[in-house]
């Protein structure tokens, strides 16, 4: 007798995965140190006017698989009504079948709904109404919809030039969601647009009231608003890069970079490699002295198709996994900050699925005893954070490093229906592990096993980003 879809066990393959969902993962809080969600909307617990609004906007990876099934932009991110956009999306999810968007919408519909039937053209007007009457009640506004879900931390992505007004007024309230920011500083230091490039540093510049004409007024620019972040609960930096480049040179070359740039003159592809390093270098050695953690989002190819970026914007789905060489600047860019004893906890989160291993064996260079698990080879991320991509990394993590110190998932999303994902991974994490235990290939002790689960759930995030 074959399994129900979105049943108990869903994604649950034996008994022991089972009892490992249900009776661990399953009870462990959500610390989500990585997403996109909206500081404004958490501090002002925002009341969405309808499901379009909660599900659909700023949702790039609906929006491409909408443009795959033949739907015109305008019910993407165009002038289209909501109802038309949630309609058209309605209309795709039967064709996303086997894509990881088929399994996160009838899950989000199920856990925050409770609405079980399958979303298709023949349902779409039942649901959509049954979704907006909810979402007109008090415990449907954000703050609520994250308590269901049993969120204790979320950690937004920040740039140096946002105020953080509202996670200052959000710290100063008493909900059950703690907020905090995250330093997000690459515009600060990818100068391949030179006219975008100062334009950023010239609203740098004003929103702090410091002329921004060298380097080193930069990166003390950079460290007071980092100190400012940290005041309001900051306690990570992350980088969204190709990949890390490391120059001996890099150090003494940026300085003249930076003028020139600052000059409106273009700089090559190597000197912008080299201004890139040289900054990121000093803000790694800073971000070691406040003592946060560092993560680095590599591989991504992003904006392809220019006509379409340049109507839309960035972020609009027009990315995709790169193929860039990772493993010998890494290693030396690491290796640099290793000599001085100045390399920070941190996270390497890999695009491109061949280069798992190469990541995963990467982390064991730098774990120098100091931290248990102080460096990190992060969960499957954007096009591999489904369930054939978060095993593909759990193997590889399993086999090169020690799973039982992972830090675990991430939502890296903007949607605050996404927190799904979470019991999504720990289905998977919960099913590996119980069909080896049923196989004999571990021992079948349930605490034992739970243990290193509830710690890859909840505590190993927790004792990482709040160390004892």
């Amino acid at each position: 007798m074959g399994k129900n879809f979105l049943d108990d066990d869903f994604l649950l393959e034996c008994d022991t995965a089972s009892a490992l969902y249900h009776d661990y993962a399953s009870k462990m809080p959500i610390f989500d140190y990585h997403n996109h969600l909206s500081p404004k909307d958490i501090d002002e617990n925002r009341k969405f006017k309808n499901i379009t609004e909660a599900w659909l906007e700023g949702d790039h990876y609906k929006w491409r698989a909408m443009r795959i099934n033949g739907i015109a932009e305008k019910f993407c991110t165009g002038d289209a009504s909501p109802k038309q956009k949630f309609l058209a999306w309605a209309k795709t999810v039967p064709y996303t079948l086997r894509n990881p968007l088929f399994h996160w919408t009838h899950l989000e519909l199920k856990n925050y709904f409770d609405v079980r039937d399958l979303l298709n053209e023949r349902s779409a007007d039942d649901v959509y109404e049954r979704c907006n009457s909810k979402l007109q009640l008090e415990d449907f506004r954000v703050q609520p919809l994250l308590a269901k879900m049993n969120v204790k931390v979320v950690c937004t992505t920040d740039d140096p030039c946002d105020d953080l007004s509202h996670h200052l007024q959000y710290s100063r309230q008493s909900g059950s969601v703690m907020m905090f920011p995250s330093f997000r500083p690459d515009k600060a230091l990818i100068a391949d647009n030179i006219d975008t490039y100062n334009k950023y540093i010239d609203l740098l510049s004003a929103v702090c009231h410091k002329p921004i004409d060298s380097m080193d007024d930069l990166l003390q620019t950079l460290n007071d608003r980092a100190i400012y972040f940290k005041t309001l609960g900051c306690r990570s930096a992350d980088h969204g890069l190709e990949f890390l480049y490391f120059d001996k040179d890099a150090l003494t070359k940026a300085p003249l970079l930076f003028k020139k740039a600052r000059e409106r003159k273009l700089l090559t592809p190597e000197e912008n490699l080299q201004l890139r390093s040289g900054i990121l270098i000093h803000l790694c050695k800073m971000y070691h002295a406040l003592g946060w953690v560092q993560q680095f989002h590599l591989g991504a190819l992003r904006n392809n198709n220019t006509r379409l970026s340049k109507m839309i914007g960035a972020d609009s789905g027009f990315d995709s996994i790169g193929e860039f060489p990772q493993a010998l600047h890494m290693s030396r860019f690491f290796d640099h900050l290793d000599e001085t004893d100045q390399l920070s906890k941190t996270i390497i989160y890999n695009s491109n699925p061949t280069h798992n291993e190469v990541f995963a064996s990467m982390v064991g260079n730098f774990n120098d005893g100091s931290v248990a698990g102080k460096i990190q080879f992060g969960t499957g991320w954007w096009f591999l954070d489904q369930k054939d991509g978060m095993e593909k990394q759990l193997n590889a993590l399993s086999n090169m490093s020690l799973l039982s110190r992972f830090v675990g998932m991430v939502t890296d999303s903007r949607s605050f229906l996404s927190f799904s994902r979470h019991e999504y991974f720990r289905r998977i994490l919960c099913n590996l592990v119980g069909k080896e235990a049923e196989r004999g290939e571990l021992p079948n002790d349930l605490p034992f096993l739970g243990k290193m689960i509830q710690d890859v759930c909840y505590y190993n995030t927790k004792n990482y980003f709040f160390p004892l």
